[in-house]
């Protein structure tokens, strides 16, 4: 069986950042990816706001990952296309994958693992949306790709559930190909998209967007033929009374991403409930050794830019000879905080410019964020306001400090 020192499974924006950081490193490394070209779901995003931290300017999803892929073509690393991992079993000296190949079936052996697999669609069966299955009934990321891939206009008249980015995109990009978009229907108080999109996809468009609302019923037979609605309570159940019939022979559905980690719980890798990321340490290594997770299959990410960045951290990290038992040590936060990541920082590896990534349990304003270990202040930013969809990305730097017993990340109002 041929022999790795690092093998990358998924050959998304992580996944190929990962491949071209691993590079530098001489090591033998192979990028493993499941359809025939690389770029994961960048291939399908035609507009632009890609690039604007990486290269500095705004970039579609094709450009941006064209970018990726010919840094890649430069280096050493081995590709596999059309390419599924089958089973991983956990040797002595490291992994042993069974790869389906187009050749046939083939065993290989890795000495580490980069999971940067990507995440998945929820479905109207996972938001508990009754009635038929008629066809018309579209994921956001499906539509994009009928008309972005395929050039087919699967729509005429469409109401979006859920205002997440590719929801909004998808609201615009119908718009601007004719069709008609009735109006977005989000069952929280506050949109889940980006601020930027809310403005350029909808305001800019005369989209409307009916918050505390939620698509509860479809109907139609074979093709759909209309929807119900209907307004949502606090603690976001429909209110009876309130149901209102919208005609369309479409509904796509924005309401989240899935991080795909079927890999990672084969391989007994503890996962996040907050994220359902694994747990990582700064160098996005997960609980177990040797195994590392990156993208949005570590915790679902706002641009492309940092999917990529979290790439290379694992690459680093990954490329980096281990040097004796890991000294994890927590991070805590409070409750309006959803989740920082990394969840752990491992007082082995370098301290004194850990990237750290979190976001807020909702939209609040003037906001300090303290970064606190053992009682003893070591960081606070202020901010004029936090949202959910927003996720807010900061160093720190526990370099010059004794290894403490409780590290936690706080939001509070400024006094």
């Amino acid at each position: 069986m041929k022999r790795y020192d690092i093998v990358i499974i998924g050959g998304g924006p992580a996944g190929i950042a990962a491949a071209i950081k691993a590079s530098a490193s001489k090591k033998a490394i192979l990028l493993i990816e499941r359809e025939a070209r690389l770029g994961g779901i960048l291939k399908q995003c035609i507009h632009d706001g890609f690039g604007l931290s990486r290269y500095k300017e705004k970039l579609s999803g094709p450009e941006y990952a064209e970018r990726e892929i010919e840094k890649l073509a430069s280096s050493n690393i081995e590709i596999k296309l059309l390419t599924f991992v089958s089973k991983i079993i956990k040797t002595d000296n490291g992994y042993q994958l069974s790869l389906i190949t187009r050749q046939g079936i083939e065993q290989i052996v890795a000495l580490k693992l980069i999971l940067a697999t990507g995440c998945r669609e929820r479905t109207g069966k996972q938001v508990a949306i009754h009635g038929t299955n008629p066809s018309g009934m579209l994921t956001a990321g499906s539509a994009q790709y009928y008309m972005n891939i395929l050039g087919q206009m699967p729509m005429k008249r469409t109401v979006i559930l859920g205002s997440g980015d590719i929801g909004l995109i998808m609201a615009r990009r119908i718009t601007l190909e004719g069709g008609t978009v009735v109006g977005v229907y989000e069952i929280k108080r506050e949109p889940s998209g980006l601020t930027r999109n809310l403005i350029q996809c909808l305001d800019d468009f005369n989209i409307p967007l009916f918050l505390s609302k939620t698509v509860t019923r479809v109907f139609g037979h074979d093709r759909l033929s209309g929807v119900q609605v209907m307004k949502v309570d606090e603690k976001m159940t429909p209110i009876q009374g309130t149901e209102e019939y919208i005609e369309c022979d479409s509904l796509i559905l924005s309401v989240g991403l899935i991080p795909e980690n079927e890999i990672a719980e084969t391989l007994s890798v503890p996962l996040n409930q907050a994220t359902k990321g694994p747990f990582v340490d700064q160098g996005m290594e997960t609980l177990i050794d040797g195994i590392y997770s990156c993208g949005n299959a570590l915790h679902v990410s706002d641009v492309a830019d940092m999917v990529s960045e979290t790439g290379e951290l694992a690459a680093e990290s990954a490329s980096i000879e281990n040097h004796g038992n890991r000294n994890l040590v927590q991070i805590k936060y409070n409750k309006s905080i959803s989740y920082v990541v990394p969840s752990h920082i491992d007082f082995t590896k370098p301290l004194d410019k850990i990237i750290c990534y979190f976001r807020s349990a909702a939209c609040l304003t003037n906001q300090i964020l303290k970064v606190v270990a053992d009682g003893v202040l070591i960081k606070s930013i202020k901010y004029k306001q936090v949202r959910p969809p927003e996720m807010e990305r900061l160093f720190v730097n526990l370099s010059n400090i004794p290894i403490p017993n409780t590290i936690e990340f706080s939001l509070e109002e400024v006094a």
